[in-house]
């Protein structure tokens, strides 16, 4: 069992032009910090892949370490340099120019991994659907069901995104990963804090762009989604091993999902939405992070028009 301290998050002036420098073991040098390396130095460049507000990204320090047995101490400090409450992808570095094999220990004996749902039936893969690429895999569920963190880490972000994750969190790994779960009706663990695999951090739901009930589950290093199938077998509800390796040819995809994307430029110009049972237009709007004059307006209707059940409505 943990000893857990609650970290203290101590923010300074943001300065986004500097490489972020951790400490790291020259050869020979063993750390004394736990199983878990440091992750390498991050670099601020590249692209963004998040389309969502942005916010402001803060350097800061977490002073506190985590004890994970009698005699061991895991520095918090050490995964947790760049902290950004509000962006998905704050560390600009494009998975296509990694140069090493990264190894990643997913879990052993004291350091469990937790599905994120009792039953993960997949509804929608990692790839490319309709018209944008999707980052990646949907798993069915009804509203109101539990959803547990992964691994053990700290939550970066817990937000709300009218235009796509609805209710979303994103929790960074004491491994190097993170993970994103979106669409629940109800997020209840709050930035900041550490949890444990298998920690309740929301409920189920559909909010956001979601055309029902469903987990969208994601995997990401460094800000780079991978395909969670990649490291999950969901039908057999398990982990495909304890270890996992990261390449650059994880992330080829970036070159099909930039030519897929630009072929689809006219399609993302124009959404509907089905009018569903109970439907009024400011749930509507909401959902889709618009105002209710913009939907009136691009469906010639007046706020007191009755929406029929069935009508498709255009939102953007």
């Amino acid at each position: 069992m943990f000893k857990i301290k609650a970290p203290k998050i101590k923010y300074v002036k943001p300065d986004t032009s500097v490489l972020i420098k951790h400490e790291v073991f020259q050869d020979g040098e063993k750390s004394t910090r736990g199983i878990f390396s440091p992750i390498k130095k991050l670099s601020i460049v590249a692209e963004d892949t998040s389309t969502l507000d942005l916010g402001e990204q803060s350097i800061v320090e977490i002073s506190e370490e985590i004890q994970v047995d009698d005699s061991v101490w895991v520095k918090i400090a050490g995964y947790y340099a760049i902290w950004d409450t509000h962006n998905i992808n704050p560390y600009r570095k494009d998975g296509r120019q990694i140069e090493d094999t990264i190894d990643i220990k997913l879990f052993d004996e004291k350091h469990p991994y937790k599905m994120p749902l009792v039953k993960t039936p997949v509804t929608s893969d990692f790839g490319f659907r309709g018209y944008r690429w999707h980052y990646g895999t949907d798993l069915d569920l009804d509203t109101g069901d539990s959803v547990k963190t992964a691994f053990d880490g700290v939550v970066r972000i817990s937000k709300w995104d009218g235009g796509g994750y609805g209710n979303y969190i994103v929790v960074r790994h004491v491994n190097g990963l993170e993970t994103l779960y979106g669409h629940m009706s109800k997020p209840v663990a709050k930035v900041g804090q550490y949890v444990k695999a298998g920690e309740l951090i929301g409920w189920g739901g559909s909010t956001g762009r979601s055309s029902g009930p469903h987990l969208h589950y994601e995997v990401r290093y460094q800000g780079n989604p991978i395909d969670p199938e990649e490291l999950y077998d969901f039908p057999e509800y398990l982990l495909k091993g304890e270890n996992f390796q990261i390449t650059s040819a994880l992330f080829n995809y970036y070159n099909r999902a930039k030519k897929t994307s630009s072929r689809a430029k006219a399609a993302r110009r124009t959404v509907y939405h089905t009018v569903r049972r109970g439907d009024v237009l400011g749930t509507i709007a909401r959902k889709y992070g618009v105002s209710v004059s913009q939907i009136t307006r691009l469906n010639r209707i007046s706020t007191r028009t009755t929406l029929a059940i069935g009508r498709r409505l255009r939102i953007r």
